[in-house]
Parts: C-alpha cells; structure tokens; sequence
C-alpha cells in the first residue's frame, strides 16, 4: 500500500515524541511506501487533489532503558513528484493547529481526493466540524460545567459561582493560552481583555477541576473504540499537564467511566469521518476532542509496551480489504 502524510518539515518533528512518525515507521515496517508533503504543497488541478510528495525512508527509534533512542540521520528523502492524492490508499492530515485560514484551505483540497480509492484520515469535512473545543460540548453528560462567550460580565459571573475556572482560547493548542482564574485576582479584568481581543473572540471557560493535579488523561481512539491512554501529570508550578509545557508522561489505565466516554463519543466521531482521535479527560470529565494531529502514541508505547502504530496501519489495510470486496461484488 502507499501512505502520504501532511506533515510539518520532516526537519522539525522529534522521532522519540512525534506520533506523525510513529504512524509512518508502523507503514514501513510493515511493508508500505510511506511518502509524505506540506499543506502548502497541495493543489487541485482537474477536479483532482495533487500534491509535491517525496518518499522517505525511516530509520526507527529503538527503546533502550525506557527511553526512545534516535539513530542519525532518522530520515532520508526521495526527490521530488508531483501527483494526484488518490493514487495513494491512505492520507493522513497531520498538520499540527491551530486551524489557521490556510490550514482550512488545505482542508477543502483534500476534499477533491476521490473518497473511493482513497481513505482521508481524519476527514476534511470532519476536521472543519469539530474544533478541538467546541465539539466536546455537544456530549453534556461528560464534559464539565463549560460557557463559552467574549462577554467579561458574563465570565465573572461563573467564576464567581465555581470559585476557579480554566480558560482556553478556542483555537489553541499545546496548552498555549490557557488561564487558571480566580474572581478575586487583580487582574482578572486584562487576562479576559487580551484573551477575548477586547470582547471581539469567544472563549471557552470550564469549572477547574482539582483532579487536574493527578494528571489530564490522553486516550487515543481508533474508529471509535480507545485504544491506549497515558497520563499527564503537571509538575513544578505548572497548573497544566500538557507535554508540551513539562507535563510528565505516566503509564495508565482507562476507567470505566473513561469508557463509557467514549461510548458516547464514538458513534458521532464515526459519523463525521473521524479516524484517529485523541480525548482529554481529567476526572472522569471530557475536556477536549483532538481530531487535528493527536499525539500520544510515543508516549503510551514507551510506557505501556503497546505498538498503537502497528494497530493503525494494520486497521487500514483490513478497510482497505473490506473496501476491495465490497467492490468486486458491485
């Protein structure tokens, strides 16, 4: 099978972090072409989506003592080719957020790739539905008490009723922007000043959770059904559990609660095309739904000595089978 992967510069990712390349040595490993290109290299031309794609051959990470050890150079690239998508089985958008305007426009070409010979994953159409914090607010039973407005009167007001909130720009990432506010901080009126550009952009607020301070569970799905889990745990001073801002990765299990989470969650992420997700949960409450470059597969795998991977690209190939079937008795 051939793989295509839109990624950010291959020279930026980090083999022992990135899921982006976990998900293309699994490919290689197990037999595929993997190719990859940018956002920027996409184009539609005759009705089809095409892409400046280059081959890449991988040289995968080994786990030695617990910690993923990086052979140099990890990667080496092909030249250059300009094709159509759907000659490819499988694309993958891993373009990390924020959703930027021309992330979106990458979005609607990959919507010219023909969906029958080629699977997108996660699809165009359901990456634009669901932002990242937006689209958890659909699942009431799960998530926590949440608003979300510009308005500072209306965001003291909640405050005040929970005693501590979290605030989260709607288009954020990594943990980039999130505030832990009290009513009674001095400057409580400028934090939602700049966050809201002066009561021009909305803003997610949530009840704080104090089991944020035992970790923000990240639990990849696969159509629906999890697949695996780590925790992340703040350390130091930080309010936040976000690998990114020094959360610490710690091996975990995924509760019962967690799994009716995401019983609720699955059938509507099948729905809107979905694929490969990843939920943040903090004390038995959904926080966020991650559709754009869900990360964690690294981390659970060091871990939990699991290969989620392998358990993708093994997932594709059997639709791609079942697909080839459902054609021939057409």
């Amino acid at each position: 099978m051939k793989f295509a992967f839109i990624i950010d510069p291959i020279q930026r990712l980090d083999p022992g972090h990135d899921t982006s390349v976990a998900l293309m040595e699994a490919a290689q490993q197990l037999g595929h072409e993997v190719w990859i290109t940018q956002a920027e290299s996409l184009s539609v031309v005759n009705g089809q989506a095409w892409a400046l794609l280059q081959r890449v051959q991988l040289t995968p990470v080994q786990l030695v003592d617990g910690r993923w050890l990086i052979t140099l150079p990890w990667f080496e690239l092909g030249e250059s080719v300009f094709q159509a998508l759907e000659i490819m089985d499988a694309v993958f958008m891993r373009t990390d957020p924020p959703v930027t305007i021309p992330y979106l426009y990458a979005t609607y070409i990959l919507d010219y790739i023909n969906p029958e010979k080629t699977l997108v994953i996660n699809s165009p159409s359901g990456i634009r539905a669901a932002n990242e914090k937006m689209y958890a607010l659909q699942f009431t039973e799960a998530i926590p008490e949440t608003i979300v407005t510009p308005d500072k009167v209306v965001i003291r007001q909640f405050v005040e009723a929970k005693g501590a909130a979290v605030l989260k720009p709607l288009g954020g990432k990594a943990g980039e922007g999130i505030l832990f506010l009290e009513a009674g901080d001095r400057n409580f009126n400028s934090l939602i000043e700049l966050s809201t550009l002066q009561g021009r952009v909305p803003v997610m607020v949530q009840e704080y959770l104090p089991a944020a301070k035992e970790g923000d569970k990240r639990i990849i799905l696969l159509n629906g059904e999890p697949i695996g889990a780590v925790n992340r745990v703040p350390t130091g001073k930080e309010f936040r559990g976000n690998m990114a801002v020094g959360g610490q990765a710690v091996a975990t299990e995924i509760s019962d609660r967690e799994l009716e989470i995401c019983a609720q969650v699955a059938p509507v992420l099948q729905k809107d095309g979905l694929i490969f997700v990843g939920l943040d949960v903090i004390g038995g409450y959904l926080t966020e739904v991650n559709v754009t470059s869900p990360t964690g597969v690294r981390e659970i795998d060091r871990l939990s000595g699991t290969q989620l991977g392998y358990q993708v690209i093994q997932w594709i190939e059997q639709y791609g089978k079942s697909n080839a079937k459902v054609g021939l008795t057409q």
